[in-house]
């Protein structure tokens, strides 16, 4: 397995749970902040053609009640994508590339199967 690289923002709680599960279990990873300058953009679309856009796009969050019933309303790939790129907020944490796979989001159980 390459090196395991976790996207994400160092704030989050979901990231932080994420993070300590892979430091309790040993696991070595690269953490890189997606608000950083053009990461998350540039990402995008080979995380939505390998996880589905669907799956990306964080619904559930502060960042989407905070959109307008127009940009929320009819969202396809094209425009999640370029919401999700204008406000890096709206991606689900944490992203997980071990090189082989995407992981979104946390789940210990996936974890457990998927990086072992």
């Amino acid at each position: 397995m390459g090196t395991i690289r976790v996207f994400g923002i160092k704030n989050c709680d979901t990231m932080k749970k994420a993070m300590n599960w892979l430091g309790e279990n040993g696991i070595a990873y690269e953490f890189v902040d997606y608000k950083k300058a053009g990461v998350a953009e540039a990402n995008l679309p080979d995380w939505a053609a390998r996880a589905g856009w669907e799956k990306l796009l964080n619904t559930r969050g502060l960042m989407w009640k905070k959109l307008s019933d127009e940009e929320r309303s009819t969202v396809d790939a094209a425009k999640a994508l370029k919401l999700m790129a204008q406000y890096p907020a709206l991606i689900k944490r944490p992203v997980l590339d071990n090189g082989r796979e995407l992981l979104v989001g946390f789940a210990p159980e996936t974890y457990a199967e998927k990086l072992k």
